[in-house]
């Protein structure tokens, strides 16, 4: 084959790969030719002439004693007898190589045709390997892309870029539909390849890190790393509760996070499908993250307990009227809660009620200023 450092540069060019992968992409096929059409228990090695820019294949044959076990076993064909050896090379000894050349095109069409389907086959796993590279770099990232089909099971093709992502029915915020033409963002959950369909990459749209990334694109002081995202929980579709903090004291974390009038939380929730998001300080104080978490409802007293190796629990005191505002529909706010900051909550019922209106909002306020005391932010 003439001239294959041109067809490496072309190949290069053409599907946007590195030169020296394609080269080796190139000597690799030759060595799986020669394996098929001369014997598969040979050792072939290959490389490419500067001068003549062809491909120079070689036998390696190592040599051994006449009744070394090498020249019974399976790989017999890479070994020769040192008495066969001296035949061939007068100066040869035990451990010596010898280099055979081998010309493919020698050996007829079919031996040609057999090394063209090779280098398609390893430039095919060449431009796999590198969209699989480029795409694990974007796993926890969103991408968007146009639905191209919606199979009946509802799990959706999204065509990204050079590649097709799917996203699955369970990874889709509840009550979506999408049809053909769509434009739908996603975070990249995982990414792999397989010999049967390529690559392939999986999407959601349920997964926390989702909202945190949207929050990222709203939010320029997250996104710059003013303010963290220290922990979020989410019930897709329907709320979520999210932890924020900031070392800097000018800095409101939650009203940097909302936004003037909340434009910058309703664009997100409306990305979500009008998913409620909670924005709450985060402590490093287990009983008052734990107060905060519990928002909206106002809540007396926490305890915690954290013992080794054993589930991690907090007892939530709270007037009677607070109650069903600590449980939330359907249980959603006290699963969030325990979600956001991993203990498993129950709640004690104390007689009385809070009081309403502004002398609620204080005695809010003098309870969180007296955790804060207590704990520290």
């Amino acid at each position: 084959m003439e001239n294959i450092l041109d067809i490496i540069e072309s190949i290069a060019n053409e599907k946007g790969l590195n030169p020296d992968r394609v080269q080796e992409a190139i000597k690799t096929s030759f060595i799986q030719t020669a394996k098929r059409i001369i014997n598969p228990t040979f050792a072939f090695e290959a490389d490419i002439d500067d001068r003549t820019k062809q491909v120079r294949l070689r036998q390696i044959i190592t040599v051994v004693a006449d009744d070394a076990p090498e020249l019974e076993g399976e790989e017999a064909g890479a070994y020769m007898g040192i008495t066969a050896a001296l035949e061939i090379d007068d100066e040869a000894e035990i451990g010596d190589q010898l280099q055979m050349e081998h010309d493919i095109e020698s050996y007829g069409r079919s031996a040609f045709a057999t090394l063209h389907r090779e280098i398609e086959f390893h430039i095919q796993r060449l431009v796999e390997n590198e969209l699989y590279d480029k795409y694990k770099s974007k796993i926890n990232q969103i991408v968007s892309g146009r639905v191209t089909r919606v199979d009946n099971d509802q799990n959706t093709t999204i065509e990204i870029d050079e590649i097709r992502a799917v996203l699955p029915m369970k990874s889709r915020i509840k009550g979506e539909k999408f049809k053909v033409g769509d434009v739908v963002s996603a975070i990249v959950r995982r990414v792999h390849v397989d010999k049967s369909n390529g690559i392939s990459m999986e999407l959601s749209r349920t997964a926390p890190k989702f909202l945190e990334e949207l929050l990222a694109l709203e939010v320029p002081e997250i996104k710059d790393g003013i303010v963290v995202i220290e922990k979020c929980a989410r019930i897709p579709g329907e709320r979520a509760k999210i932890a924020l903090y900031t070392n800097r004291p000018q800095i409101d974390p939650i009203g940097a996070t909302v936004g003037v009038r909340g434009v910058r939380i309703n664009a997100v929730s409306e990305e979500l499908c009008g998913e409620n998001i909670d924005c709450v300080e985060y402590s490093s104080s287990p009983e008052l993250f734990i107060s905060r978490a519990m928002s909206p409802a106002i809540i007396s007293a926490v305890v915690v307990t954290e013992n080794e190796g054993e589930e991690k629990k907090a007892v939530v005191t709270l007037p009677s009227d607070q109650k069903s505002k600590a449980i939330g529909k359907s249980g959603i706010n006290i699963r969030l809660a325990s979600m956001l900051t991993g203990y498993t909550i129950e709640l004690n019922e104390v007689g009385g009620t809070a009081q309403m209106g502004e002398k609620a909002q204080e005695e809010k306020k003098e309870g969180l200023s007296s955790l804060e005391a207590l704990f520290g932010n």
